[in-house]
């Protein structure tokens, strides 16, 4: 196949091959193993010669059907992951079949316009005020960036330095707290910013690892006055449990710190009463970030961020050039909001599952999911061989394998064995963690396919497994 546009009267039929061929994957998606037994062969040289659309993408649906991890059906458990709504996938079919470039209102005004309402959208289900600033991310990882850019900023303009302009010279170390829960995308943007990984001073009040308020009120009064950042979780991975985002909240604003938000996947806790207490306090913090592929079931990558002060947002971001031109403050450049310039019209399949399912059906799908994470709590707490670690506060299942007569010391070494057969077996997918110093598994429910029938295979599996783990076990 020579230049591209000789393909051209083959786009119809690349579009409904790649059609008929996600239909029939989806369909198998809710039964299939999780991972596929299957490794396609995927390497050689750059072709001289293309084989044109029909049969690249004829080879590349052969890898998926053997090789792709169903990551999109009701049993993947493993990552906080959520699938992709209907309305949400086939909105990113149009994202990429309309190409639009998100960058400012000349690049795409139906792309700014819809990025505005989403987000819009967005803060009405979270509680975030509404006149805060905000842009869409391709993760909480970015989103965790660009809260925590603005923060260095703030930080360092209380020392009378624009550090976007003019670097750290000169410049105090910064003062980070957190709890036990900082979550290794924080540390990664704490890492790119130059604020160091090492930087943040962990406090805890138990061994789970929520952020102690005394010790935080000590360190504060300790810097008489200077500014410092603290960063909360809301939603730790392992547990699902919380900081106490009010009582940080009142800490920050008396003592001249930035706070900001982690809130992955535990934001939606705000969409029922029933766990919106859980977040308390969230139109009082700096700033927040939040993951739209966990339970917002949009595609990946997708992402958000607030900031409750426009100009340390942009600030942070805003780059320009002659050709870029300038634009009015009523049609914002969220390619200055964000890291960056070239972005995907991520806005298209929010807006559509947002538009298609509203607040009710966001709300109905997070009470079902929590409902199904205490099933599996019962069902743990039942198993004479399974030890819960810890409360179920939101959607995520602390325990480990626990059989009699295992002592303390071997128990680790076993979980993680049971760890790597659960992955393996395909039927549930989840993998070990460690909490309060143990080795633990930590399923996480948020896929809006995922069903009781689903849920109840992740006790029978771990114990049908760990039984035949004990049963090949020297010496047992």
């Amino acid at each position: 196949m020579p230049d591209p546009i000789a393909d051209r009267e083959h786009l119809g039929e690349a579009l409904r091959l790649v059609e008929r061929e996600a239909e029939k994957y989806l369909a198998s998606v809710d039964s299939a193993l999780v991972r596929p037994p299957g490794s396609p062969v995927i390497d050689g040289n750059l072709p001289i010669q293309g084989s044109g659309s029909l049969q690249a993408l004829t080879e590349l649906i052969a890898f998926a059907n053997e090789g792709a991890t169903r990551s999109t059906g009701p049993r993947f458990f493993h990552f906080v992951m959520g699938g992709v709504t209907p309305a949400a996938l086939g909105a990113d079919w149009l994202t990429s079949t309309i190409n639009q470039v998100a960058y400012n209102w000349v690049s795409s005004p139906l792309a700014a316009r819809l990025e505005q309402t989403t987000l819009s959208w967005m803060k009405e289900l979270f509680g975030v005020p509404s006149e805060w600033s905000a842009a869409m991310t391709t993760a909480a990882t970015t989103a965790n960036l660009v809260g925590l850019a603005a923060a260095r900023r703030w930080w360092a303009l209380r020392h009378d330095v624009d550090v976007d302009q003019r670097g750290f010279s000169g410049l105090p170390e910064v003062p980070i707290f957190s709890g036990g829960y900082l979550h290794a995308s924080a540390i990664k943007a704490l890492g790119m910013l130059g604020l160091g990984r090492g930087r943040p001073q962990i406090l805890t009040d138990d061994a789970g690892g929520r952020l102690d308020i005394a010790a935080l009120r000590d360190r504060l009064r300790a810097l008489n006055g200077a500014p410092a950042i603290v960063i909360a979780t809301a939603g730790d991975v392992n547990t699902g449990d919380f900081d106490p985002i009010a009582d940080m909240a009142e800490l920050t604003r008396e003592h001249n710190a930035w706070l900001h938000v982690d809130g992955a996947f535990g934001l939606y806790a705000a969409a029922t009463p029933k766990t919106r207490h859980l977040i308390a306090g969230l139109e009082k913090v700096d700033s927040i970030a939040v993951d739209g592929h966990k339970w917002l079931n949009a595609p990946y990558d997708t992402g958000f961020v607030f900031v409750r002060d426009a100009e340390l947002h942009s600030g942070a971001f805003s780059a320009s050039a002659a050709y870029l031109g300038k634009e009015a403050l009523e049609r914002p450049v969220f390619g200055n909001l964000a890291p960056e310039m070239s972005r995907r019209a991520r806005a298209l399949p929010v807006w559509a599952t947002l538009r298609a399912y509203g607040r009710d059906g966001y709300r109905a799908m997070v009470e079902r999911h929590l409902g199904l994470a205490q099933r599996v709590a019962l069902q743990v707490d039942d198993a004479p061989d399974l030890e819960r670690l810890a409360e179920v506060p939101l959607n995520v299942v602390c325990f480990r394998f626990r059989p009699a007569g295992v002592p303390e010391g071997e128990l680790d070494d076993l979980n993680r064995k049971l760890g790597a057969m659960v992955l393996e077996d395909g039927r549930v997918y989840f993998g070990t963690t460690e909490y309060a110093g143990k080795v633990a598994f930590r399923p996480a429910i948020v896929n809006w396919r995922t069903t009781e029938n689903d849920v109840d295979l992740i006790v029978s599996v771990v114990r049908e497994l760990g039984a035949r783990l004990l049963a090949t076990a020297p010496g047992r």
